[in-house]
């Protein structure tokens, strides 16, 4: 099905952008902030998509795309980058606005972080001869460590929204990685990572979705901040 990799992108970001336009949660309203985000997160995560692509770290099973492709990607994984991050960022603050309670006390959200950083530091340097999963670890070391640093008001909603983010994550990294077709959309080189599945997805993307969201979630902060400023500076 040419059309596969097409159809969960769509499918993925559909209903979040429908109800973008609801009058409680009005999230079309943090488009000006979002779309910076995403552009210059995907920017991030696509300069790595095409290096790993042509490393063999990773790559895409022809018979599920439409055969179109920019700088030896997908046009299917261009989309992802903005598909997926929208769906999941809109899902942090519908969560946030339905359960505005679902929140973790500073104490707890310390602890936590400081845990993912020493685990995220441990196996990005004990595991530097397999790419994906030194990579992958290091740079959700320094993206949590900065939001720790500047926003650490964003990981104790993050950390709660994350896990329910999970629930679609698994359905949809679970279509691409072959867990509910007959081949993969996406494979991965075992050389490359740590060999550990959850369920057909490799345990590393379980941080490469956490970092990609929250780097999504962080520029957005820092737009709105920057926004609030300039407007009171011109007044």
């Amino acid at each position: 099905m040419k059309s596969l990799y097409l159809i969960i992108d769509l499918a993925s970001v559909a209903i979040p952008f429908l109800v973008s336009f609801h009058p409680r949660l009005r999230f079309y309203e943090k488009w000006k902030t979002l779309f910076p985000a995403l552009m210059i997160t995907g920017a991030i995560f696509i300069i790595w998509d095409v290096l790993f692509t042509r490393w063999d770290v990773w790559g895409f099973n022809e018979d599920y795309l439409l055969g179109r492709n920019i700088i030896n990607l997908p046009i299917e994984e261009w989309l992802f980058f903005v598909c997926i991050p929208y769906a999941c960022v809109f899902m942090h603050f519908a969560i946030q606005e339905l359960l505005p309670k679902a929140v973790l006390s500073v104490k707890i959200t310390t602890i936590i972080t400081y845990i993912l950083l020493f685990l995220f530091l441990i196996l990005s340097i004990a595991n530097y001869d397999k790419l994906y999963t030194q990579v992958n670890y290091y740079f959700a070391f320094l993206v949590l460590l900065i939001s720790f640093r500047f926003s650490s008001q964003i990981l104790s909603k993050y950390y709660v929204t994350f896990l329910l983010m999970l629930i679609p994550f698994f359905i949809v990294n679970g279509i691409l990685t072959g867990s509910f077709i007959h081949e993969q959309v996406v494979w991965y080189n075992n050389d490359e990572n740590l060999g550990i599945r959850l369920f057909t997805i490799p345990i590393e993307d379980v941080t490469y979705a956490f970092s990609l969201i929250l780097c999504t979630l962080l520029l957005m902060e820092r737009f709105s901040l920057y926004k609030k400023r300039h407007i009171f500076a011109v007044k």
